[in-house]
């Protein structure tokens, strides 16, 4: 696991410096503590590539990146790991192809000699990488099929650029600090900034499953992999319970090649509990686990992480999150680089940073909900499509009494989501998406923008984000739809953006077995009654956890990982949230009307309102501002 860096100048006379890209190197230590190295190459434009080493396969320096083939015509960069490196040599050297290391990230330059970009198509591991081609002077950037590494660049007259975070490109000096006011309005609807977009208006993310290609006629972007959920399997359910279940020891059993100690996330959940359940056959000593809680019991799932760690002999460790635990934000504002809404990075930075005490690679159970159906969401959509078959006059009945239900300050209120889930019944079901798993919706934006800033933006733009992966799942059913736009939006943009920061931060590695790629297109061609049947979510990773984990474990409610900010917002952190939000400074932005910014502080301290979510979005953001702007 490493970050990565590059520039290529195409002017007569660059001014691209080693400096420059040591400095780009610099800021991503954390990312790859272990070594660093630069390739540069000036003829008539200049390239330079940049690494930080994280060591985990093939310890020696004969890792060392940037790497280049025999002759020194291709060079490469990659961060991540590339989990069947060791057939894929077999089969290139038996070609004719002779290796100079033992590290995966060699085998990568030997198949693009031998299969161009279409080499792409052959890795089976996580990774963002970059590969220059000096005799057909090309730059190939290519992100995995999920998104589990990140990619940026940035492109400007004469200079193209990338990196794996955004502090690594500032650093380069060439990349102008625009705010893309626009992608502001996106942030506060989904509590990320979607790819391609960025909070720069000249900084891009590369999409999962996409490699950019830039000759000197410029950068053409091309889809490499998208999953498919069509056509369908006609497979017995028995059969299918097999085939996932040994296709789920495969993806765990090849991640666990490493040089170096591992271990594995366990929250007490399905998905993370079956990890550890598998990994525990094939290691022959103590899984090392790590867990992280509070002492709010609603919020807390230690109790169930113990009973899985007490079933398989793990080395536990438990780590508790306090309010005083939040002076880590400024440090979790500095690594994601552009604002990011999702609290449980809290506790997530934490588990990470302790995990890292004990090991350098630990798994964990990222993709299970979007591979078999594991958010509420799911089951909800398919019950407004169920509530729409009855009468008129029943619906009606049904609504008004809905309507008439009581508000409450607690989230966590069984009243309060039926009142929620009625809201949106009459929209159609991707604006009921996005109500569902944003922040702000359309009418609270509205109502919070300044009239300035309400000029700038269009309210409803964030469909564009979503429609098109409802309508590119095969036509199966709602279901397929909405996996498919929950695995190219909430899972790269907010999940694995989430993991990869935090634990690079920590110089820690994470790899998701859920997110094979053979794994995930075997799922999504499972019919539907798979995934859920009866209302039960994950019925058939339900059915396999069964011989594996606690009964409790998989009937539980599903907790999340959210922190118990309400709380804590009128309690300890309730000076903090005013000082930040109600600051002069923060109110003169120029996005929000600030009265109504003081009303909804007044009203969350005073126990009128529950706008947790809300209030956590609007602090990143002004952090974020604190940070990088003023």
């Amino acid at each position: 696991m490493c970050g990565i860096c590059g520039i290529i100048d195409y002017s007569m006379n660059s001014l691209v410096t080693e400096d420059m890209i040591r400095r780009m190197c610099t800021t991503m230590r954390h990312r790859g503590p272990d070594d660093e190295g630069i390739y540069i190459k000036k003829n008539i434009y200049c390239v330079a590539l940049g690494h930080r080493r994280l060591s985990i396969i093939d310890l020696s320096s004969s890792g060392h990146q940037p790497m280049a083939n025999e002759d020194e015509s291709i060079w490469l960069v990659l961060n991540g790991e590339i989990y069947n490196y060791k057939e894929l040599r077999v089969e290139l050297e038996a070609k004719g192809h002779r290796f100079k290391s033992l590290s995966d990230t060699e085998t990568a330059i030997h198949l693009y000699e031998e299969h161009g970009e279409n080499f792409i198509q052959y890795l089976r591991g996580m990774f963002a990488l970059a590969i220059w081609d000096n005799q057909n002077e090309v730059l190939i950037l290519a992100r995995d099929r999920v998104g589990k590494k990140p990619l940026l660049y940035y492109q400007q007259n004469n200079i193209f650029a990338f990196a794996s975070e955004f502090n690594s490109l500032l650093a380069s000096g060439v990349v102008k600090k625009d705010i893309n006011r626009k992608a502001i309005d996106y942030y506060l609807t989904f509590g990320y900034i979607p790819a391609p977009l960025s909070i720069y208006k000249d900084i891009f993310k590369l999409q999962p499953g996409h490699m950019l290609v830039l000759g000197k006629n410029g950068a053409e972007i091309k889809r490499y992999w998208q999953l498919n959920y069509t056509p369908k399997l006609r497979i017995p359910e028995e059969e299918a319970s097999q085939e996932v279940l040994r296709l789920l020891k495969e993806a765990i059993k090849i991640r666990l090649y490493s040089d170096v100690p591992l271990g594995a996330f366990l929250s007490g959940g399905i998905d993370s509990s079956m990890v550890v359940a598998l990994m525990s056959q094939y290691s022959n000593k103590k899984v090392k686990t790590f867990s992280v809680g509070f002492e709010e019991k609603d919020y807390s799932e230690l109790a169930y992480a113990k009973k899985v760690s007490d079933r398989y002999n793990t080395e536990h460790h438990e780590f508790i999150v306090r309010p005083n635990t939040l002076s880590i934000l400024p440090t979790l504002v500095e690594h994601y680089g552009e604002p990011y809404a999702d609290s449980s990075c809290v506790p997530s930075y934490y588990v990470a940073q302790q995990t890292k005490q004990y090991v350098t690679v630990a798994l964990n159970g990222d993709g299970g909900d979007e591979l078999f159906a594991g958010y509420e969401r799911y089951r909800a959509m398919l019950l407004v499509e169920f509530y729409r078959r009855f009468p008129p006059l029943v619906k009606r009945s049904i609504y008004t009494l809905a309507s008439l239900l009581p508000d409450s300050i607690n989230s966590k209120n069984k009243l309060r989501q039926i009142k929620r889930f009625f809201a949106t019944i009459n929209f159609s079901y991707q604006e009921r998406y996005v109500r569902w798993v944003g922040i702000f919706n359309e009418d609270m934006r509205k109502e919070i923008y300044s009239q300035d800033y309400s000029k700038e933006v269009s309210l409803r733009d964030y469909l564009k984000f979503v429609e098109p992966f409802f309508n590119t799942a095969g036509g199966t059913g709602l279901l397929d739809s909405l996996l498919n736009v929950d695995t190219n939006t909430y899972l790269p943009g907010d999940l694995l953006a989430k993991m990869d920061i935090v634990t690079m931060a920590n110089s820690l590695e994470a790899r998701s077995p859920f997110l094979d790629h053979k794994l995930m297109e075997f799922v999504a061609r499972l019919p539907q009654k798979y995934k859920i049947r009866h209302l039960v979510k994950k019925y058939i990773l339900k059915k396999i956890a069964a011989d594996y984990i606690p009964r409790e474990n998989i009937v539980r409610k599903k907790m999340g990982f959210g922190l118990p900010v309400c709380e804590w917002f009128r309690g300890d952190l309730k000076d903090y949230l005013s000082d930040t939000l109600l600051s002069k400074k923060c109110l003169k932005r120029g996005y929000f009307k600030p009265e109504v910014i003081r009303e909804i502080v007044h009203a969350h301290v005073n126990y009128k309102k529950d706008y947790t979510y809300q209030l956590w979005a609007l602090l990143m953001l002004e952090l974020w501002h604190n940070r990088f702007i003023d």
